[in-house]
């Protein structure tokens, strides 16, 4: 049954589950039972979500045979049950990765430690990060429900002004990814000062944007000659990749795994960079030449958008990726990479940042343009997808058939007029033959077609399709970042921090600000250049397969000429 409450401190929201509250604002809270210390309700503005059970006191009625009168009490008081909200949407297909046995999954590597080729998140529970990790929980055995799960109430905000003045309040949600990428303990100061900081990255004011200042030395990087190979007399198969930078020209060999263990130490590291997902696993068919040639344009793809990020392509573990052919060197390169403090909350420490002023509400407004333009063009990349996928179905299955099938009956009308040899016309009989041919080999071309354009172009989509999916949750650390620097300054200008500890969440919400915008200056350059180069090749495909197909029916045109 619903009942009347008060908020008795001011709780802001995150995300689209829970709802904003405002000190002494009167509510709805719509069941008494909390769950793991979260009410659902409705607030004073006529929005309905979850709100923390602690920040609110129940007003309660009681009555006797003479008076009633009301009283509050807090909402901590009241019980606790295991019930569960109804699930958000799923997850798209393309932000889940699988967690199938691939190639090479789950053999003993005797130069790799398997325990460290997933990021340990420490508490068994994947949450979105900022490159779009799905939700994960060990509460969760129902697929289609997501349960709600909260840790115990770590945040000391309104709670413990009182207390401690100065503290801008920590996020309830300690499973945002603004909180789990460490960007909230950077922006409020509780990342402590590096005596050495060894890497260095800087972001440049550009003409419109801030921009990653280039790399000093580009490269690009080629992916071939994927070998079926085995191990333990046979036991372990896998595929290897030879794989070779430009700047170097030494070839190193890859297998998946390698691929993978990289993919999780950049997640780990770089969070305010779109990362893209890996191309997929496969449980069955994995070695067949179809999957094969797939997994080995989109790897080429993955790492040619590494080499292209100038901060990505100067991350010390990729260079040890591509560069490492000693066992020995590859295993200490690998232990280094993954006890690099320089992660997180501690990777905001590398950047260096112009000294141009920004207004934070334009920032605000310029990221909130992008993330409209993101939305949209993921929608668009989505539909691109299904229709190209749809089309490349048609050109294997229904054009070739069609084609056949008018070959055929061509061929048929040619059968039919050799029936009666006195009128029948040798000439014109092979002509009609002929063109039935004709249309049987055009029926194969298009089944052949899909492999010099449509696959490159599902390629590309699926590379955006992976980035496009990680900039939410890294507009989140942003949106994150704006809201304590409008805490803190509410909370001095009431007097309860001090100016200076207020004008350093702003500069660090500026560091914060200036690497988001440099990504998506960087996202912005680098699609014009892809869907350039797609588009192009597309095109010049499609009109040298017609212009073969022209030929083919020209050819077959000029047999009737002598007739």
């Amino acid at each position: 049954m619903s009942v009347k409450a008060k908020a008795i401190y001011t709780f802001m929201s995150e995300n689209k589950e829970e709802i904003s509250i405002q000190e002494n604002e009167e509510l709805v809270i719509f069941d008494e039972n909390s769950v793991d210390g979260w009410f659902q309700g409705e607030n004073s503005r006529g929005e309905k979500g979850l709100f923390p059970a602690s920040y609110v006191e129940v007003i309660r009625m009681r009555s006797n045979s003479n008076v009633t009168d009301c009283s509050i009490s807090p909402a901590g008081s009241l019980g606790n049950d295991s019930s569960y909200f109804p699930s958000t949407p799923n997850t798209p297909l393309h932000l889940q990765r699988s967690f199938n046995d691939d190639d090479d999954d789950d053999d003993d590597w005797d130069d790799w430690d398997d325990r460290s080729t997933v990021v340990d998140d420490g508490d068994h529970i994947r949450s979105p990060g900022a490159n779009g990790h799905a939700h994960q929980s060990p509460l969760s055995n129902n697929p289609n429900v997501h349960y709600r799960a909260k840790p115990h109430m770590e945040r000391q905000d309104s709670i413990s002004s009182s207390r401690k003045g100065s503290m801008v309040g920590r996020n309830l949600n300690r499973f945002s990814s603004f909180v789990r990428s460490g960007v909230e303990a950077f922006v409020l100061g509780d990342v402590p000062m590096m005596a050495k900081i060894a890497e260095s990255y800087t972001i440049e004011m550009g003409p419109v944007w801030p921009l990653w200042k280039e790399s000093p030395q580009p490269f690009s990087c080629s992916i071939e000659d994927p070998t079926k190979q085995t191990k333990f007399k046979g036991i372990k198969t896998y595929i290897s990749y030879r794989v070779t930078p430009s700047h170097t020209g030494r070839p190193v060999y890859r297998r998946y795994k390698h691929f993978d263990w990289l993919y999780n130490r950049l997640l780990h590291k770089f969070t305010v960079i779109s990362v893209p997902h890996l191309p997929e696993k496969q449980a069955t068919g994995r070695f067949e030449e179809d999957f094969i040639e797939k997994r080995k344009r989109r790897l080429i793809l993955w790492v040619n958008h590494m080499t292209s990020h100038p901060v990505l392509s100067q991350y010390e573990g990729f260079e040890h990726f591509l560069m490492c052919a000693d066992d020995k060197q590859w295993k200490l390169g690998k232990r280094r990479a993954e006890k690099d403090e320089m992660v997180g909350a501690h990777f905001m420490l590398t950047l260096q940042i112009p000294n141009e002023h920004q207004d934070l509400q334009d920032v605000e407004e310029r990221i909130d343009t992008f993330k409209a333009f993101a939305k949209k063009m993921d929608d668009s990349v989505m539909q691109l997808t299904h229709v190209a996928s749809e089309l490349v179905r048609k050109h294997l299955g229904g054009f070739r058939k069609e084609f056949q099938r008018l070959g055929n009956s061509f061929q048929s009308i040619s059968q039919a007029f050799m029936l009666d040899p006195p009128h029948s016309s040798e000439a014109l009989n092979k002509a009609i033959s002929h063109s039935g041919r004709t249309y049987e080999n055009i029926g194969e071309m298009f089944a052949e077609q899909p492999k010099y354009d449509l696959f490159h172009m599902l390629d590309k989509l699926s590379l955006y399709q992976g980035l496009l999916a990680n900039f939410p949750d890294i507009i989140h650390l942003q949106k994150g970042a704006f809201a304590k620097v409008k805490e803190s300054q509410r909370m001095s200008d009431e007097g309860k921090m001090d100016q200076d500890e207020a004008d350093g969440i702003r500069k660090r919400c500026r560091t914060v600000g200036f690497a988001l915008q440099a990504e998506m200056s960087h996202f912005h350059q680098q699609r014009e250049v892809d869907f350039k180069d797609m588009m192009q090749a597309y095109l010049t495909e499609q009109i040298a397969f017609y212009q073969r197909v022209v030929q083919q029916l020209e050819r077959t045109l000029h047999m009737y000429d002598s007739l």
